[in-house]
């Protein structure tokens, strides 16, 4: 069967989209959550840090549950599909800089 040709796709507004759980969970909840371990205040410091390094075409977006509780609080980068783990300022200014400015990988918090 025939299908119509698909248009090509526009181009990307972001160069990177950043995703970072916000999901809070009750506390003592077995699975914890990235909120309670810190995720909000990191991910707004993130958002001012990438305003200061001067990156216009990142996206740094609030997700729910990215069901990978155990390990927050953590984010993934789009469109390489990334995931760290993030636990203070220094690992942010980490992946602003070395992910996101200058296109390489953290590993250590990969």
């Amino acid at each position: 069967m025939d299908h119509p040709a698909r248009p090509a796709d526009p181009p990307p507004y972001y160069d990177a989209h950043v995703f970072v759980c916000c999901n809070r969970r009750e506390d003592g909840h077995p699975r914890g959550s990235c909120a309670a371990a810190g995720s909000e205040k990191l991910r707004d410091y993130m958002k001012l840090r990438a305003k200061q390094l001067g990156l216009k075409k990142i996206r740094i977006n609030v997700a729910g549950c990215l069901d990978r509780c155990e390990l927050g609080p953590c984010m993934v980068i789009y469109p390489e599909g990334v995931w760290y783990n993030v636990t203070s300022e220094t690992d942010v200014n980490s992946i602003l800089e070395l992910h996101l400015r200058d296109g390489g990988r953290v590993a250590e918090l990969m």
